[in-house]
């Protein structure tokens, strides 16, 4: 059973209008389809009209009737290509590592929706950690924090902690170790973007 997160977020593929595109195309009905795939007219009705979601082999199947390949249903419209949204209701808040106890962040992020992303972007909201005991962690590419409120400590190997004070931004070098925690009782939320 698919979370209404998945199946929205399966919708914006529009996954049953691409397969019956396909089949008007062609003007195969959904019975010729079916002797094609080995699937039931009747499924195939409940997929064109998105009242279920195929399985990827299921819509290899399709594909190979077609010839197209799976990323053929997966692409999304060209209009829309140079847009996407990031509703708040729709994002899902992560902790800095699965199973990891009193993480020093948690994080949404911002451009899950994007198609051809050039960068990556997230809401992150730091939790108190004591000095020293947030995990280091490093990456290729480049790094940029803007504090939105409270204030941040980001401590970079072999060099003292920086603060930062909401308002504040720093890029920086990510593939040198690098840790961020709260400073003080006061929430504190950052935008932090990578480039890989």
């Amino acid at each position: 059973m698919l979370t209404p997160t998945l199946q929205k977020g399966l919708q914006r593929y529009s996954i049953g209008d691409k397969i019956r595109s396909l089949r008007l195309r062609k003007r195969l009905g959904l019975a010729q389809l079916g002797s094609h795939t080995g699937l039931s007219p009747a499924m195939l009705s409940r997929l064109e009209r998105g009242r279920v979601f195929p399985t990827l082999p299921t819509l290899l199947r399709i594909a190979l009737v077609f010839n197209v390949g799976l990323e053929h249903f997966f692409g999304d419209d060209p209009r829309r290509r140079s847009l996407s949204i990031s509703r708040k209701a729709e994002r899902v808040r992560l902790p800095e590592m699965p199973g990891v106890r009193d993480p020093a962040y948690s994080f949404e992020a911002l451009d899950h929706a994007a198609v051809d992303k050039k960068m990556s972007s997230w809401l992150a909201e730091f939790h108190p950690v004591a000095p020293g005991r947030a995990r280091p962690h490093s990456h290729p590419g480049a790094e940029f924090v803007f504090v939105v409120a409270g204030k941040l400590g980001i401590a970079i190997k072999d060099e003292d902690e920086l603060i930062l004070d909401d308002g504040d931004a720093v890029s920086l070098d990510p593939s040198r170790p690098h840790s961020y925690r709260r400073i003080g009782a006061t929430p504190c939320r950052a935008l932090v973007v990578t480039v890989p």
